[in-house]
């Protein structure tokens, strides 16, 4: 057994449990990070930073298992009740099922073109940047409330943010924070945006993550393989759970300012790293 390999997963983990619902691209560090590292091989390594998502967003599901109950029995029969029960259930499910379809879209179309031509650390510092300055904009744009919770998001503005959500498929941009930016953008109160964002991300991580997973499971040749993608699974399910209620009292109460200087740093230190150094994308 390869323990470096493992401690690598571990890392990987760490990093996409912690990045996975900030507006900094969980993606785009995860790749930053295994180019750092030297982490398996390119086709192993595209393979683990697409489906080690699923641990995080399994995290959302634990959490949020009541509102995600209540949203689906509402959906179903238009009645939410008991503790947990919503306002709105079933204005909240098919407002998720409508900001669900564009990414559903582009994604299944265009997933292997996707990872072929953009997941490296170019793109990302690039997305990076620009993700940087448009937080930067809306930050200082004030916007009326529309929403207050993330069952009154309208399906217009559903539709807008599920369009917001497709920008993240490049490398760097970040799903959570197209969404959550673009909710704002939108009206949508701090609290509601970042829910909806999390809740959204449900269909959409699992069901890129597990075809991810099925078209290209032969990539994983051994049992370590697959040791090495349970672990980063584990890894990043337990650190997400350890974060999403701290980003949700975060975006209640302050700004992202901070998250879009780190975007524009981190993008500046690579292109930096790119051209003194001469540095190169592996694979």
């Amino acid at each position: 057994m390869d323990l470096l390999l493992i401690f690598k997963a571990i890392i990987m983990g760490i990093v996409e449990g912690i990045t996975e619902f900030l507006p900094i691209s969980s993606t785009g560090y995860l790749i930053l990070s295994a180019d750092l590292m030297g982490f398996w091989t390119k086709e192993k390594a595209d393979l683990f930073i697409v489906v080690i998502q699923l641990g995080a967003i399994l995290a959302v599901v634990y959490e949020y298992w009541g509102r995600l109950w209540h949203a689906l029995m509402g959906l179903i029969t238009g009645k939410s009740e008991g503790p947990n029960a919503l306002r709105n259930p079933r204005q909240l499910g098919l407002s998720l099922i409508v900001a669900t379809i564009p990414v559903m879209i582009v994604g299944f179309t265009m997933a292997d073109q996707i990872k072929q031509y953009l997941f490296n650390p170019y793109i990302v510092a690039i997305m990076l940047i620009l993700g940087g300055l448009l937080i930067f904009y809306v930050e200082r744009k004030p916007i009326p409330i529309v929403a207050e919770e993330a069952e009154d998001v309208s399906f217009k503005h559903a539709l807008l943010i599920g369009l917001f959500q497709c920008l993240a498929l490049i490398p760097g941009t970040s799903r959570s924070g197209s969404t959550i930016i673009g909710a704002l953008w939108l009206g949508v109160s701090r609290k509601a945006a970042a829910e909806f964002s999390f809740f959204l991300g449900i269909p959409v991580i699992i069901g890129a993550g597990l075809l991810d997973l099925v078209k290209h499971k032969d990539v994983l040749s051994s049992s370590e393989d697959w040791l090495v993608l349970g672990v980063g699974i584990i890894v990043s399910f337990i650190v997400a759970l350890l974060c999403i209620r701290w980003l949700v009292d975060w975006v209640s109460r302050r700004d992202f300012t901070i998250f879009a200087w780190l975007r524009i740093v981190t993008g500046i230190i690579v292109l930096l790293v790119a051209w003194i150094f001469g540095y190169t994308i592996q694979g």
